[in-house]
C-alpha cells in the first residue's frame, strides 16, 4: 500500500506531460499563420499589375497624337472645308490678282473674290476652289474679298467666268469645292513692308493647300501668330522675326522653314510644299 502513492504520482505526471505535447501540436494553431500570409500576399501581386497597365496605356496612346503631321480629318479647316460642296451664284469683275489678301497682282487670270462670311478674316486667302456650272468647270484661287456678296457667292475674274458661261449672262448658278491642285512651285515667304526685328508681318505665298496657322521659333519654343484680316501673320513684339517658321495647312500637315532674313516686300522661296489631297 505504501508503493501506490509514488506510482500514482508518476502516472499523473506522465499524463500531464503528454497532454501538453498534444496541445502544442494542434492543427488549428499551426494553420492560422498560413492563412494570414496568404491574405497579405494577394494584394502585393495584384497592385503592380494594375499600375503597369495604366502606365503602358498612357505611353503608347499619347505620342501618335503629337507626332502625326497629316491627320485623316481636316480638323483645322474653317468655314471652307475640304470635301464639302457649296452652292451659290457667280458674277465677275476685272481682277488683276490683287485685293484684300495682299497678294501682288500677277499673270494668273483664274482668281476669285469670295463672300465675306467665307472670307473669314482672310482665312480663305490662297484657297483653290473648283467651280462648276452647266457641265463646265474651272479652278480658281481666292485673292480678294467681295463685301456685298452673300454666303456661297463667288465674284470670279472675267477670264474664269468666261470658262463657265458667256459674259453676257452676268450671273450664273454654281457649285464649288475646296481642292488641292497640282503645282510645281514651292511655298514662298514674304515679310510685310515696315518689318524689322521689333515688329513684323509674315505672309505665305504659293501654298497648295489653305494655310491654317503660322508659327515662329522664339526663345527656344514655337509661338503661333495671330492672322490679320489683310492676310499677314503678325509678331507685335518682334519675337521670331527673322527666325525659323512653321506653316500648317487645313489638313494638319506642318512644314518647318529654316530662318529667313527680314527683307520687307521680298518674296523668298523655300524648298517645301504641302502634299496633294
Amino acid at each position: 500500500m505504501r508503493r501506490t502513492g509514488p506510482v500514482l504520482f508518476v502516472l499523473v505526471a506522465l499524463v500531464a506531460i503528454l497532454g501538453v505535447a498534444v496541445l502544442r501540436d494542434r492543427p488549428g494553431v499551426a494553420g492560422a499563420p498560413v492563412a494570414a500570409a496568404g491574405v497579405s500576399t494577394a494584394p502585393a501581386t495584384t497592385a503592380p499589375t494594375t499600375t503597369t497597365t495604366a502606365v503602358t496605356s498612357t505611353t503608347t496612346t499619347t505620342p501618335p497624337a503629337t507626332t502625326t503631321t497629316r491627320p485623316a480629318a481636316p480638323v483645322l479647316a474653317g468655314k471652307v472645308k475640304p470635301g464639302e460642296e457649296r452652292s451659290g451664284i457667280a458674277t465677275f469683275y476685272d481682277s488683276d490678282g490683287g485685293g484684300a489678301c495682299s497678294y501682288t497682282p500677277g499673270p494668273d487670270p483664274l482668281t476669285t473674290a469670295i463672300n465675306a462670311p467665307d472670307f473669314e478674316g482672310s482665312a480663305a486667302c490662297g484657297a483653290h476652289l473648283l467651280v462648276r456650272s452647266g457641265g463646265k468647270s474651272v479652278t480658281v484661287r481666292v485673292t480678294n474679298l467681295c463685301p456685298e456678296c452673300r454666303s456661297g457667292h463667288l465674284d470670279l475674274s472675267a477670264q474664269a467666268f468666261a470658262q463657265l458661261a458667256p459674259p453676257v449672262k452676268g450671273e450664273i448658278p454654281i457649285t464649288w469645292t475646296l481642292v488641292s491642285p497640282q503645282t510645281q512651285k514651292p511655298v514662298a515667304i514674304r515679310y510685310k513692308s515696315g518689318s524689322s526685328q521689333y515688329w513684323c508681318g509674315i505672309q505665305a505665298i504659293d501654298h497648295r493647300n489653305t494655310v491654317a496657322r503660322l508659327e515662329v521659333r522664339a526663345g527656344g519654343q514655337w509661338r503661333q501668330l495671330k492672322r490679320a484680316d489683310y492676310n499677314y501673320f503678325l509678331s507685335e513684339t518682334g519675337a521670331g522675326c527673322g527666325g525659323a517658321l512653321a506653316i500648317t495647312d487645313v489638313y494638319g500637315e506642318r512644314l518647318e522653314v529654316p530662318a529667313l532674313p527680314v527683307r520687307p516686300d521680298a518674296v523668298q522661296t523655300t524648298n517645301v510644299q504641302f502634299a496633294a489631297h
